[in-house]
């Protein structure tokens, strides 16, 4: 934690998704100044962390649109007011100071006017393999997220899931990966139906190996190289070796409200009911995309792009009176260099 303390901030946004990404935009399209504060180490949120490299068909604008792409061009969009993002950051408590919010995380303090949480299914971090000779080899041959698919081109790959995110990573690595491995504990998968269909057609053709009813048994490697693994055949405790360069095990994701369920929110089943306004019943802090819950909601980012106007054209107004609600058209603002209302 810095000696020097923080200047206060108009909005903190808790959540680097592409809710969150579209309120920090937003706030400075407003003349309000902000900060995003999440727990992840890149922004992006779920866009990021689960599926970088899939499509996305009902983003307005874009016919498709690669997850990754779509964080790329909210960022951009954000970047032209400057406003800083502070990652790494767990939320551990809500403090008052004077007129002002101080958002603490485990590190630092954030005084600010008003918060939005945009924060998803909260922060979430991946499940852990349960073989304890699985534990040293993380960030040396385990990864338990894909960052950069280009890391695994010509490698020998073996995917441990059965899973939406496994079912991906083995449609996706395919085409860059020399060899690619899925091992399951079951032959009941539940991925989407169309995936898994590909995948198992992959399998049939030689280009993929599927392995059912298997389990991780033990890791090889040469120093501090993964060389391969050891899988064991649920039913009959045979084993098998498997020569591979890299195991990602996609095998879920915990997640967690943390210290938000301790601010007199309304939470019910990890969701925060709002109101039309997405007001959360606390004054100052409001609430967008798929972390609320109100009658009709849809979990869309086509209703958290909208929910996160909402939320920061009412903080905006909370914060200065004499500012309305209603923005008015972007394309008569001063702040992009219009003619203003």
């Amino acid at each position: 934690m810095g000696n020097e303390p923080r200047q206060t901030t108009d909005i903190t946004i808790i959540g680097g998704g592409p809710t969150g990404l579209f309120a920090l935009f937003y706030a400075g399209m407003r003349g309000a100044n902000a900060q995003i504060v999440d727990a992840l180490p890149q922004l992006g949120g779920q866009l990021t962390a689960l599926y970088p490299e899939k499509y996305i068909f009902d983003v307005a604008g874009f016919p498709k649109i690669l997850a990754k792409d779509l964080v790329k061009a909210l960022v951009e969009q954000t970047s032209q007011f400057g406003f800083p993002s502070f990652l790494n950051q767990n939320v551990a408590a809500l403090e008052i100071e004077g007129d002002h919010l101080v958002l603490v995380t485990e590190t630092d303090r954030f005084p600010t006017r008003s918060i939005i949480i945009a924060a998803g299914i909260g922060a979430f971090s991946p499940r852990k393999l349960p073989q304890a000779c699985a534990d040293s080899w993380y960030g040396k041959g385990i990864h338990d997220r894909v960052s950069d698919p280009a890391e695994f081109e010509g490698k020998r790959i073996v995917i441990i899931g059965g899973g939406d995110s496994a079912f991906d990573w083995a449609q996706q690595l395919r085409g860059r990966a020399s060899e690619v491995t899925l091992v399951h504990r079951s032959d009941r998968y539940r991925a989407h139906a169309s995936t898994v269909a590909d995948v198992q057609q992959a399998a049939s053709s030689g280009k993929t190996s599927l392995l059912p009813f298997h389990e991780l048994h033990d890791v090889r490697g040469e120093g501090d190289k993964l060389t391969g693994i050891t899988v064991r055949e649920v039913k009959s405790k045979e084993t098998r070796e498997i020569e591979c360069d890299a195991v990602l095990p996609m095998l879920g994701f915990h997640s967690d409200m943390g210290a938000l369920t301790s601010w007199g929110l309304r939470v019910e089943n990890d969701e925060i009911v709002v109101n039309s306004q997405m007001e959360t019943g606390r004054e100052g802090i409001y609430a967008a995309g798929d972390v609320t819950m109100y009658p009709g909601k849809l979990k869309l980012i086509a209703t958290g792009f909208g929910e996160a106007a909402t939320a920061v054209n009412q903080a905006v107004h909370w914060i200065y009176p004499d500012k309305k609600v209603n923005p008015g058209h972007s394309s008569n603002m001063a702040v992009f260099g219009q003619k203003d209302d």
